[in-house]
């Protein structure tokens, strides 16, 4: 979720749903060593829980990244060992780690020395030719053995080579068969299951053989969908926000990044999907897209955009669709 999930798209999903652990973009460990720190990890308190997201390969770098993450205020040191990019591969971070558990777990134990955070790691369930259940087994059971005891793990495979990093999110099968045996396997670690959840209800389902759920790009597209979270897995009573409380409740936010010299569209970029599905979304998406990007643009693009949206879209209140959602 590089370049997707940044503080600004944060806060405004922590507008639909008030439980739900958010993660950052992943940020490199050397990026923070020798970029500017708090560009990258600076963040509000209403994000939490929060949890950064890390690349790296070098014990130490990680180390001080993951010391740097505790100080800014984050929840959880979580360390990418998924991600199929060309350009992530050539850091020697993310997927490709896979091959090497035994580095993955000197770089867990070298970050849990540093924090008193959790330490988790996200995963595929193979790459390439290393796809077998056994080396799988064997990356868990090896990590875990540095004192992980949170794995989440996208149910598919990547292939580091012959597959652009679109693809890997496509093209190879997912196997959610082999996510639940491993929370079989290792009833006493915490299994998150991640890859191709697009609905509560699927993710529920999931629920019965693993401890949690990660949907990804399904809740940046369509982040409404959050709306009842709360209600659903955390037993919050309270009414989902309409998404007109959602909208308003980010005006002052608006305001006061502006007061930073943050443009509006680097905010209104991650709101274009909350209409998804609704009448009126296809012109609350072309203003924002058309608008935003202006000289001088301001929380006015955003009013202007609502006022194309029927007030019965912007004051639905989601409620549950079936029963097999109930808690």
């Amino acid at each position: 979720m590089m370049d997707w999930t940044d503080r600004h798209d944060r806060f405004f999903l922590r507008q639909i749903s008030r439980h739900t652990l958010l993660y950052t973009e992943m940020v490199t460990s050397s990026a923070l060593k020798h970029g500017d720190v708090k560009r990258h990890l600076e963040f509000s308190s209403a994000e939490h829980p929060v949890a950064l997201q890390l690349g790296g390969s070098d014990p130490l770098e990680l180390a001080e990244a993951a010391q740097k993450g505790e100080d800014y205020g984050y929840d959880e040191i979580n360390l990418n060992v998924g991600c199929p990019s060309d350009r992530v591969q050539s850091g020697k971070f993310g997927a490709c780690l896979m091959a090497e558990p035994n580095l993955v777990a000197e770089l867990v134990a070298s970050m849990r020395a540093k924090v008193s955070l959790p330490v988790t790691v996200k995963h595929r369930i193979g790459i390439d030719d290393l796809d077998s259940y056994q080396h799988l087994h064997r990356f868990v059971e090896t990590v875990s053995s540095a004192g992980c005891t949170s794995f989440t793990v996208h149910a598919r495979k990547a292939w580091l080579t012959g597959l652009s990093p679109k693809e890997n999110r496509t093209v190879p099968p997912l196997r959610y068969d082999v996510v639940y045996q491993l929370k079989r396997d290792f009833p006493h670690l915490e299994l998150i299951l991640n890859g191709g959840v697009t609905t509560l209800e699927q993710a529920k389902t999931h629920l019965e053989h693993v401890d949690g759920v990660m949907i990804g790009r399904e809740a940046y597209s369509n982040p409404y969908l959050l709306a009842l979270a709360d209600r659903v897995f955390y037993g919050d009573d309270s009414p989902a926000p309409t998404r007109r409380e959602v909208l308003e409740r980010l005006i002052p936010y608006i305001e006061e990044m502006q007061g930073q010299d943050v443009y509006v569209s680097r905010i209104t970029r991650h709101i274009l999907g909350l209409m998804q599905g609704k009448a009126g979304a296809r012109a609350f998406k072309r203003h924002i897209s058309e608008n935003a990007y202006k000289d001088g643009a301001g929380v006015d693009v955003l009013l202007e955009a609502m006022a194309k949206v029927p007030n019965e879209v912007l004051d639905e209140r989601p409620v549950l669709e079936r029963h097999t959602m109930a808690v």
